[in-house]
């Protein structure tokens, strides 16, 4: 009979230490999920909004973009090139938040799905995104200067400079 209740008591408190760490890991997933969250709230890219004209582009040629903010986890943004009044090159960009993560996706009239760029570093005023699975660009990188907007696209051998002005809002 006394092993039998040693058992019991064996039991019972290995089932409370179970609980307890099912407990602290519950409350441990909770507070990643509210970090998670907070990183939502805070995180935002309002210094790409507006319309945007390229300064440092090749002769003959005009490049734009302009870009929206359609919610606290998506900006969309379209960026063209004219040459001769004529629209020679765009693509369609939305910049996407999904389980606190941002991707940047870019598609192409050429191509038939967006191709996607995974945010691997930002702040307040900057952001990088990879896409090491393709040739040119596997890097875009962004960031606010002055009040001006800076934009290089690059692989390990190749780097474009973009320098844009605010021409106005949308």
């Amino acid at each position: 009979m006394r092993n039998i209740i040693t058992i019991l008591i064996g039991i019972l408190i290995i089932s409370c230490n179970n609980h307890k760490k099912d407990n602290i890991k519950s409350e441990k997933q909770q507070v990643e999920i509210k970090q998670v969250e907070k990183q939502q709230e805070t995180t935002n890219f309002d210094w790409l909004v507006g319309k945007w004209k390229r300064l440092n582009d090749d002769e003959g040629k005009e490049t734009f973009e302009n870009w929206t903010k359609n919610s606290k986890t998506e900006y969309t943004g379209i960026g063209f090139t004219m040459q001769n009044k004529d629209t020679i090159k765009q693509e369609r960009i939305r910049f996407i938040n999904s389980k606190g993560k941002w991707n940047l996706f870019v598609k192409v009239p050429e191509e038939k799905e967006s191709i996607i760029f995974e945010m691997t570093e930002h702040n307040e005023s900057q952001f990088i995104c990879v896409n090491n699975e393709i040739d040119f660009p596997n890097k875009i990188k962004y960031w606010k200067s002055g009040d001006n907007i800076k934009a290089i696209v690059s692989n390990s051998e190749i780097e474009i400079p973009f320098e844009f002005e605010k021409i106005g809002e949308l």
